[in-house]
């Protein structure tokens, strides 16, 4: 066996026992979902056993029927995806166009103004959130979809990653289409957009994880069935006379497995996205 043979060997075995490591460490991580879908199943006499078991011989889907049945749930699933579509597209609208204006023009005060949005990326959401509710409730937009997307709008992080792919784009290319009489908005729908498109996705996976998890907002400013968000509606259950838990873990379930197979099926997307552009300034 040659020495180059010995070291493809020696590769491999590292690459093995990587995946064993980070295949167990995952399963460690995700343990609580795990036991939250299996429990969801379990009857509820069943789910405060010591020990605790994984699996039943009774599964039952009892506590999902208790919560499409006893509570609006389509309707909170309906106002969050209302939420994430108008939040997602108002982001993707308006942080093109002002990564478009950062990327190719020059104005006066640009690098101040984009060290500006930068510094918004570092302020945490519930500073501002008095503000927010009190400029909401002195408009009376309390209970109403505009006062749930409000804050989710356009933020610096969606500007940030379009401006960094914008940068990726030849100047060259600007340059040919200007002569060739396009103009900037014909240059940014035409060209820049449809080039953007993988970066559009990731963002918008992204948006879409972060607004659909929001809990403390749509909780400040939603008060009746009609109007709350997944979130918020599934946390009503704790606040019952009666805590079950099976219920409850049953609506965690409901609310969680969409995020988690939308970040499977777009991890790529998210990932690639973040690291478009990465290497300009």
């Amino acid at each position: 066996m040659n020495e180059r043979t010995q070291q493809q060997i020696q590769k491999q075995g590292k690459a093995f026992f990587s995946f064993i490591f980070k295949f167990f460490l995952g399963i460690v991580f995700i343990m609580p979902l795990i036991f939250c879908i299996f429990y969801s199943f379990k009857p509820e006499t069943q789910i405060p056993v010591t020990p605790p078991t994984l699996f039943t011989k009774t599964p039952t889907l009892m506590h999902y029927a208790w919560v499409l049945t006893h509570m609006p749930f389509f309707t909170y699933v309906k106002n969050s995806l209302i939420v994430c579509f108008i939040s997602i597209a108002s982001q993707i609208t308006l942080s093109s166009l002002a990564a478009y204006g950062f990327s190719f023009f020059e104005f006066p005060g640009k690098k101040q103004l984009f060290s500006v949005v930068l510094a918004t990326m570092m302020i945490p959401s519930d500073i501002v959130i008095i503000m927010n509710y009190s400029l909401i409730q002195k408009l009376g937009l309390l209970d109403t979809y505009l006062a749930l997307v409000f804050p989710t709008l356009i933020s610096g992080t969606a500007i940030f990653m379009m401006r960094q792919y914008y940068l990726t784009i030849p100047r060259s290319l600007k340059d040919a289409a200007t002569i060739d009489g396009c103009t900037d908005m014909g240059f940014l729908f035409k060209i820049a957009v449809p080039l953007s498109v993988p970066t559009i996705a990731s963002l918008g996976l992204y948006l879409f994880i972060n607004i659909y998890n929001l809990f403390l907002w749509p909780l400040l400013v939603t008060n009746t069935d009609t109007m709350r968000t997944v979130q918020i509606g599934i946390s009503m259950i704790v606040t019952s006379e009666r805590l079950e838990y099976g219920p409850l873990l049953a609506g965690a379930t409901c609310c969680v497995v969409p995020v988690i197979l939308i970040f499977i099926f777009g991890q790529d997307y998210i990932v690639n996205g973040m690291i478009a552009g990465a290497v300009k300034g």
